[in-house]
């Protein structure tokens, strides 16, 4: 579990962000690409701690450097993120076959129950629309031919609603994802690249295998999209953007899964 230092601050990782707030686009996040003007872009959709979270900033900026291209992260939390990373982080599992402690469930359980109130303010369907309107808003803007959208954790969910229309996302990577419905997943009409933990709370091994052969029965069919999945040892549930570096397994995870993106953007979204 979490040491005193990242129950202070959360996993950070290493750097400082060097994007912009652009505050006409609702204090969005811009990473620019290496060429400025990009005919893709891509957005990155959050887990539960938001924008303020520096993680986030830090790998938009990557994935801009990565993909010559602009990668942006909406505030879908319009200013007030549900929770802090020194608030939960240090009560969750950090890697494969941790268990929460008694205590610890408690501790999360109090925590939501007293945030009630913004998790309905903030609940996927509107996270879903203020999503909609920031990717109309830079399509139409900046004139981007293709967007990919990249989701974790809780705006996941968000990820996986707005993969229904590709006039919104003409891509998804969707890595260790809230709750969503398989219902959801076989509404996906987009390409969609999948990065999963060992051990994950809310995309568990049944639903995890159930989405995967929903993709894999529309083989040869009319609907069918190109699809991956990928497993990675070791890992739980946040590994992707709050990996703790401490632990080997967990740092090679994060490392493969933000590869995956990069390999998976470029190969589904014209540059």
């Amino acid at each position: 579990m979490a040491s005193c230092d990242n129950c202070k601050k959360g996993y950070e990782l290493p750097g400082e962000p060097t994007g912009s707030i652009i505050p006409e686009f609702n204090g969005a996040y811009l990473a620019k690409g290496p060429e400025g003007y990009t005919k893709r872009a891509v957005v990155y959709l959050t887990d539960i701690f938001g924008l303020p979270l520096k993680n986030s900033k830090i790998m938009a900026d990557e994935l801009a450097q990565k993909l010559s291209c602009d990668v942006w992260i909406p505030d879908l939390f319009d200013g007030k993120p549900i929770l802090t990373a020194e608030e939960l982080e240090p009560l969750m599992p950090d890697r494969a076959g941790v268990v929460m402690t008694l205590s610890q469930k408690l501790q999360v359980f109090f925590k939501m129950i007293t945030r009630i109130f913004a998790f309905y303010a903030n609940r996927p369907a509107v996270s879903e629309t203020r999503a909609t309107a920031f990717i109309k808003k830079i399509r139409e803007e900046k004139q981007y031919e293709t967007v990919g959208a990249v989701g974790y954790c809780w705006e996941d969910m968000v990820c996986v609603r707005i993969g229904c229309d590709p006039s919104l996302a003409n891509s998804l990577v969707i890595c260790h994802p809230g709750s969503i419905t398989i219902n959801q997943i076989k509404a996906i009409k987009v390409p969609a690249a999948w990065a999963c933990a060992e051990d994950d709370m809310s995309f568990g091994p049944a639903l995890r295998q159930e989405a995967e052969a929903v993709f894999r029965g529309r083989e040869g069919k009319e609907d069918y999209v190109e699809n991956e999945f990928k497993d990675y040892k070791g890992t739980a549930h946040g590994f992707a953007c709050r990996p703790n570096l401490n632990i080997p397994e967990v740092k090679e995870g994060y490392e493969q899964a933000f590869e995956q993106t990069v390999t998976w953007f470029n190969k589904t979204l014209p540059a």
